[in-house]
């Protein structure tokens, strides 16, 4: 079910309403008074805060380390993940990664086993699976000749080659790009959803010229929404980045396997794809 309020949709869950459009908001409550009814029909669940201005007529309900939305009168109870479509970003994984910044939030809202009556979420949208309770070590030296082209943008040119996981949100991502592009190097730049960006990545992915793309995106430009076509390179890129601990961007792996978490400058980044530590 796909919900649309102000520019807004939430989807890819289970929502406790048969029809959002046709609730009434005549008689708002004030953030307080939200979660206050929530915690009488909730008593075992510990509400961590309320927000009931980001997101038009619903509010953002954060309970520990999990996220979910109600109506302004505390009523009715949404469990999802919520898209803004201007900005094309994951609002409900952008919202996680805050509260817990070791986490790769390709998939949706987790909510722990222990939390009482706290709504658990669905599962993620389009077949991502979700982050472990625990991400994995980081890894210091990975195989990525096993990931397919599906998930996968090649540009530049040279003898050397080099893999890199982005984010099109990150701004260290955009200056790394910068830099080896300036560079005679081959890239394979393979997108993971860090900032809440799946719908982005998924927009890049499915352009018939994803260079292109990949440029609008770091540029902040309007992309076309995909039409149906195959994103699961985006899950497996996404599914290696969590089983070797890549809990953000970017992510540069050498030839040889050699992994560098974060940012290099031009000169640091030379030395480094030449052998150096």
């Amino acid at each position: 079910m796909l919900i649309k309020a102000r520019g807004l949709l939430a989807g890819a869950g289970v929502v406790a309403v048969a029809a959002w459009g046709t609730i009434a908001f005549a008689q708002l409550l004030s953030k307080d008074a939200v979660m206050q009814k929530l915690k009488e029909r909730m008593p075992k669940t510990e509400i961590t805060s309320v927000d009931c201005d980001a997101l038009g007529s619903f509010c953002e309900v954060v309970a520990g380390n999990s996220v979910f939305y109600t109506d302004s009168n505390g009523r009715y109870l949404i469990v999802g993940r919520v898209y803004d479509l201007q900005e094309r970003r994951d609002l409900t994984a952008a919202k996680l990664l805050e509260l817990n910044p070791s986490a790769l939030l390709g998939g949706a809202a987790r909510a722990s086993s222990d939390e009482g009556d706290t709504p658990s979420a669905p599962p993620a949208a389009r077949g991502v699976e979700r982050q472990a309770s625990a991400p994995a070590a980081r890894s210091t030296r990975v195989d990525v000749s096993h990931l397919s082209e599906k998930g996968a943008i090649r540009w530049g040119s040279g003898n050397r080659e080099v893999t890199i996981f982005t984010d099109f949100r990150c701004g260290y991502c955009k200056l790394l790009v910068r830099n080896l592009e300036a560079m005679n190097v081959r890239v394979i730049e393979r997108p993971i959803s860090v900032l809440g960006t799946r719908m982005l990545s998924e927009a890049v992915i499915c352009s018939n010229d994803r260079r292109k793309a990949m440029r609008a995106a770091y540029a902040g430009e309007e992309l076309p929404a995909h039409a149906g076509c195959d994103t699961s390179g985006l899950n497996e890129n996404e599914r290696f980045a969590t089983q070797h601990g890549f809990t953000g961007t970017p992510v540069v792996v050498r030839a040889d396997g050699a992994v560098s978490m974060g940012y290099r400058d031009r000169q640091t980044l030379e030395q480094w794809l030449n052998g150096g530590a």
